[in-house]
């Protein structure tokens, strides 16, 4: 049996997973954090938020974040990636800056908008 603090809603629900009853989840308030328990011990996915350099008068970094969820294991390499890359202004909020970063179907995007 794990346990989880739900992170789907500020609510915070404290969740039961049973592994060994196929990923029944118990405590949750809702069907979505059901899913987040039984998701978070089978495929644990995260968004990464961070910055890349970016050349330009106003701004020396501008900030971005996978455009949906990465697997867990795969946040350093990510923030491996993101270290090479510099982008140059103009750039607007949902920009891509890395395409399909490191093959796995998700796009890095800017969220920020620099325009000198």
């Amino acid at each position: 049996m794990t346990e989880l603090i739900c992170i789907v809603c500020p609510k915070g629900c404290h969740l039961k997973v049973d592994e060994e009853n196929g990923y029944k989840v118990t405590g949750n308030g809702c069907p979505r954090g059901a899913a987040y328990g039984e998701k978070e011990l089978v495929n644990p996915t995260r968004v990464i938020t961070s910055t890349v350099k970016i050349e330009a008068k106003t701004a020396r970094r501008v900030p971005v974040k996978t455009a949906g969820d990465i697997p867990k294991g795969r946040i350093y390499d990510i923030m491996k990636e993101l270290d090479k890359v510099t982008v140059k202004a103009p750039i607007q909020i949902g920009d891509v800056v890395i395409p399909d970063v490191l093959g796995l179907g998700v796009d890095i995007v800017a969220c920020k908008k620099v325009t000198e």
